[in-house]
């Protein structure tokens, strides 16, 4: 049996800095087949330069609308069995894919699987208020799009990314699959690099915790329908 194919998004939205680092790490993956996909959300840097010079990328640009919408362009455009999500500005382990399709073959009941994560300043960065010192100290469970994944017919099943939740459409999607009961697991090794940096979204704490809120609502809402 051939191995099911992965389809790898990677959002962009003036990520020059990082972009070609995260291809990188895409392209370096022992598993095969894989294709990777660079939606570009609108950038006005060399973001389109990097993804087009690299003769294995689709690339597909749209205007600036948002992570989220930029997630589906690339959910609409795969052709894979398997989808995994890739910030511009992470890094993967070069086993993360085959690691998590064997996990996924290994286990049929599970829909999606995450891997660990192990988080890092730049250089020069000083640490943010945000991110607790012990997170930097201990590498942990990354529930997180860049570590996630998936059967396609998830996203089938429950959805994509909501475009209202600019800052916190991975959570939203998250709470989604969980209140699906969708079976998730976690391959217990550190396969995902997430950078932390001076222009990271998750800066934004103040503005993303109204729409988590919203999130936790919604999910609880859902169950009180269930139960009626």
């Amino acid at each position: 049996m051939e191995p099911p194919l992965v389809s790898v998004i990677i959002p962009v939205y003036n990520g020059e800095r990082y972009l070609a680092s995260a291809l990188r790490s895409v392209l370096a993956q022992d598993y095969r087949p894989i294709e990777v996909l660079v939606i570009d959300d609108g950038s006005d840097d060399r973001s389109a330069e990097i993804a087009r010079g690299l003769p294995e990328v689709r690339y597909f640009h749209q205007k600036n609308q948002g992570i989220p919408v930029a997630r589906n362009t690339g959910l609409e455009h795969a052709r894979g069995e398997l989808v995994a999500f890739l910030d511009a500005d992470d890094i993967w382990m070069r086993e993360k894919l085959s690691l998590q399709v064997r996990h996924l073959q290994d286990h049929a009941e599970l829909g999606y699987v995450f891997t660990w994560q192990r988080i890092f300043l730049d250089p020069g960065v000083e640490r943010p208020s945000w991110l607790k010192p012990e997170l930097l100290e201990n590498d942990s469970v990354g529930y997180l799009m860049s570590s996630l994944l998936a059967w396609k017919t998830v996203f089938t099943l429950i959805g994509g990314f909501d475009a209202r939740f600019i800052l916190s459409e991975d959570s939203e999607w998250l709470f989604r699959a969980k209140d699906a009961g969708i079976p998730v697991g976690v391959v217990p090794q550190v396969l995902l690099h997430k950078r932390v940096h001076d222009s990271n979204l998750t800066r934004l704490t103040g503005e993303s915790q109204p729409l988590l809120l919203q999130v936790v609502r919604a999910s609880v809402e859902r169950k009180r329908k269930e139960r009626t």
